[in-house]
């Protein structure tokens, strides 16, 4: 029943610790089902988030799937990034609407707020952003490298010019598929190769990392939609699993309000009724109109009450306020109020027309 929702920027061990956590969950005998963008897409593809209209596609086919699967028995974690707060108040009015409880685990990497990233010789070149994996790194040579994003620094010729200027150093950008060919080997640890296979395959390139922190917005526990909010730096620190069981089936789920109430089920009948009362007295009014001077009282099939007549009504006015009258009585359905329809609608247009 509860919903578990994981955010981070990429790298930052999410699907690790989504891992962990239905390990162990399942362990204690609760259904678990993990919603991420590989099940959702088919496979990983970091360039979604590169295309605004794909990226919004791919939120939509996150939620639905999160929707289908929220019920009282499970427990859902969805592992994304779920950076945009605007995106967790949605999970967090499905969950509301579903009256099942809701926390968010942020995941951060190490080495600077909001999960900054390590830069290779940052001492040596405090200027130069170069976007790197926090994952378990080897050395060669004393420079830690990276899965999936190496730099490499070659010494070139002392008389190579880029812009204009000489640069005796410059830092060379090693393609995704070099670097695995040939660093890979030295990259995983054996404490990681045991979850490796929870790791993302997916690759980000520097510049839509870049663009992902500049656009990720940090959780706030102050925020409704964000609490109770755990947050977990690194692979070294251990995830609070007894305060995350404690948050899913201790505590109270929030109370549905009416923005997240589904509408009551109205019978057939009521609703053809409804349709053919008021457009009863939409008819009797153009038709009585016709003939009326302003100060008349008119009278209307259907109806006990009296309609005093101010000026012509155009049908186009009749039909919003008929529409606007439909619709709120659609949501407080009552079979009791049926003989009074016609008297009701008439009081509403007396209130909208004034």
């Amino acid at each position: 029943m509860p919903l578990v929702v994981f955010c981070g920027l990429p790298y930052s061990g999410k699907s690790r610790r989504a891992e962990e956590l239905r390990g162990a969950l399942a362990a204690q005998g609760c259904a678990v089902h993990v919603v991420d963008d590989a099940s959702v897409l088919g496979t990983e593809d970091a360039t979604v988030y590169d295309d605004s209209a794909r990226e919004k596609a791919l939120r939509g086919a996150l939620r639905a799937s999160v929707e289908r699967r929220l019920s009282r028995h499970d427990v859902v974690i969805l592992d994304s990034l779920n950076y945009i707060k605007g995106f967790r108040y949605e999970l967090y009015c499905l969950a509301r609407a579903a009256r099942t409880p809701l926390c968010l685990v942020y995941c951060v990497r190490p080495g600077g707020p909001s999960g900054g990233y390590q830069v290779a010789d940052a001492e040596e070149n405090p200027r130069q952003n170069v976007s790197v994996s926090w994952r378990p790194r080897g050395e060669e040579g004393g420079i830690p490298q990276a899965a999936g994003i190496g730099v490499l620094r070659e010494p070139q010729a002392a008389g190579s010019v880029v812009n204009g200027r000489a640069q005796a150093d410059a830092p060379k950008e090693v393609e995704p598929e070099e670097t695995r060919a040939t660093d890979s080997p030295t990259l995983v640890t054996p404490e990681s190769a045991k979850s490796a296979k929870h790791v993302s395959s997916a690759f980000y390139s520097p510049q839509l990392l870049e663009a992902l922190t500049l656009r990720f917005e940090v959780p706030d526990s102050r925020n409704r939609w964000d609490r109770p909010l755990f947050t977990v730096v690194g692979l070294e620190e251990p995830l609070p699993l007894a305060k995350i069981r404690a948050a899913l089936f201790e505590n109270r789920a929030p109370p549905p309000h009416q923005s997240t109430q589904s509408q009551p089920l109205a019978s057939g009948s009521f609703l053809h009724q409804l349709d053919q009362i008021t457009s009863q007295v939409l008819a009797g009014l153009m038709e009585a109109q016709k003939t009326a001077v302003p100060g008349d009282l008119l009278k209307l099939p259907g109806t006990t009450e009296h309609l005093r007549f101010t000026r012509p009504l155009t049908m186009a006015e009749l039909t919003r306020l008929r529409r606007q009258f439909i619709s709120y009585t659609k949501m407080h359905p009552n079979k009791e109020n049926l003989p009074q329809l016609a008297n009701m609608f008439l009081q509403y247009l007396s209130q909208s027309l004034r």
